[in-house]
């Protein structure tokens, strides 16, 4: 999956695959993120041939807090 340039224009924005050996770790570790930092949550799974695993993909501002526990995680 391409990186567009617009997730990445400003300094503490991140974009961050995350692979696992199953979707639901990978989506469970990606939800995670929203508990440190304002997240998107976690993308579709997608499988690249020839790799082990599946991968999520998570953006993320490392400028703001994480939202309140009642939103829950990857709610941005």
């Amino acid at each position: 999956m391409k990186i567009s340039e617009e997730h990445l224009r400003e300094a503490g924005l991140v974009v961050i695959d995350i692979t696992a050996a199953d979707e639901a770790t990978a989506t469970e570790a990606a939800a995670a993120l929203g508990g440190l930092w304002l997240s998107s949550g976690p993308s579709a799974p997608w499988r690249t041939p020839g790799e082990a695993g599946v991968t999520v993909r998570a953006y993320a501002d490392l400028r703001r807090a994480p939202l309140p526990a009642a939103a829950g995680p990857g709610t941005g």
